[in-house]
């Protein structure tokens, strides 16, 4: 198993990819600490059925006091952090427009989850990735912040700033051990994505797959490899990389 022995800690993880990733990683051997605004229930009972160790908590990602208890919750339950997986965002209920239309109220929404929350999440886990010694922080960026996203200049301009964030908490880390890479997917088939897209979901899949070198759609399968194999030792000399996983749609 790829990961036995590692504590992960998984933010976002009540439903879509969230779930995905931890029910992929218990497979590998993983203890999972997942965290959500929303209740996490789902999850650990589909991870508790297939026979993995997990617990949960929740968190709001905007308050550095929850991020920290989240981080704490981890330790007691499992002795350590060696992998956190900045998953959480806000997506699924964005309103589109021009970028010159866009709600302040939302753009600054989407700034204090997407860009501040996932800050502060990684504040909360590095000293505990200290003390075990090093660890391994993945941020979930997207195609949106390479290629653009007409009409989600919000989304886009979050994402890009995990890139950046990433790139420099990896130049910073690196003493200690701790890696940070990003992961930037394409649009995911999940419930999330539909209701992005809304009426729009099934033209949107057509358009997608046929502006990639693979013509298919991405589902949370095709990301969970990539995800278990930074979290791994089998990229122990991997830092301040951005993984594009979006069937050939760009290349960096």
């Amino acid at each position: 198993m790829q990961l036995e022995s590692k504590v992960v800690v998984i933010t976002g993880a009540a439903r879509g990819l969230g779930r995905a990733y931890a029910a992929a990683m218990a497979a590998e051997g993983a203890s999972i600490f997942v965290s959500d605004v929303n209740d996490c229930s789902e999850t650990v009972a589909e991870v508790r059925a297939a026979g993995g160790r997990i617990a949960s908590t929740t968190t709001d990602i905007t308050d550095m006091d929850s991020c920290q208890a989240m981080a704490d919750a981890a330790v007691q339950a499992f002795g350590k952090i060696d992998v956190l997986v900045n998953n959480a965002a806000l997506y699924a209920s964005l309103e589109g427009g021009r970028f010159e239309d866009l709600d302040v109220n939302q753009w600054d929404a989407v700034m204090s989850v997407n860009v501040k929350g996932l800050w502060q999440s990684c504040k909360a886990v590095v000293n505990p990735m200290r003390k075990a010694g090093g660890g391994s922080i993945i941020n979930i960026s997207s195609l949106a912040a390479i290629y653009g996203l007409p009409y989600g200049c919000d989304y886009a301009a979050s994402k890009a700033a995990v890139i950046g964030m990433t790139r420099t908490m990896s130049r910073e880390l690196g003493r200690d051990n701790i890696r940070v890479n990003a992961v930037a997917p394409s649009a995911v088939m999940t419930e999330g994505t539909e209701e992005f897209f809304g009426e729009k979901f099934e033209k949107a899949k057509s358009v997608i797959a046929a502006g990639q070198v693979i013509q298919r759609n991405l589902e949370p399968e095709d990301l969970t490899g990539t995800i278990i194999y930074l979290a791994s030792d089998a990229s122990s000399f991997v830092t301040g990389q951005t993984h594009m996983v979006d069937g050939g749609s760009w290349f960096l």
